[in-house]
């Protein structure tokens, strides 16, 4: 095997490490000609999967809600009625760049109406009302970084 083919793609770890952090994946493996790369992580049995995810993306969120109540709701259970993120991603409160908002606080929703859009890996996933009602709280700004779980909003 010459030298030139025991160069590492630098450039393709970083992308599928990245990748991993981004689908909250723990492992993922590429063959392309000869060459295997395998990247993985771990995650701490003991340790919420939040904490696993980089802290930049996930302190903003209580930060910005330490200053009023949802702050205590974020440390207790979500409130009935709360729609949390399936997926790591993007959240995008608009169909397009431009448009209305899907929804607004005050906002009567019926079950399983487009209410957000939540993009993972260049494909945009609808989020859906989970039960008819009316928005009484919305948790992201359009274009946020949102993870696994995470309230989205409230439907009451």
């Amino acid at each position: 095997m010459s030298k030139d083919d025991q160069k590492i793609d630098k450039d393709m770890i970083r992308e599928l490490a990245a990748l991993l952090t981004e689908t909250d994946l723990t492992e993922i493996e590429v063959e392309q000609k000869d060459v295997r790369i395998r990247v993985a992580r771990q995650i701490s049995v003991t340790a919420p999967v939040a904490a696993a995810a980089p802290a930049p993306v996930a302190a903003p969120a209580p930060a910005a809600a330490a200053p009023g109540e949802p702050a205590a709701k974020a440390s207790d259970k979500p409130a009935a009625g709360t729609v949390t993120s399936p997926m790591v991603g993007t959240a995008y409160r608009a169909p397009e760049p431009g448009a209305d908002p899907f929804v607004d606080v005050g906002s009567t929703v019926r079950e399983g109406q487009t209410i957000l859009i939540v993009e993972a890996m260049k494909t945009m996933n609808p989020i859906v009302a989970t039960k008819s009602g009316t928005v009484s709280e919305i948790f992201v700004e359009d274009g946020q970084p949102v993870e696994y779980g995470e309230p989205l909003l409230v439907i009451s």
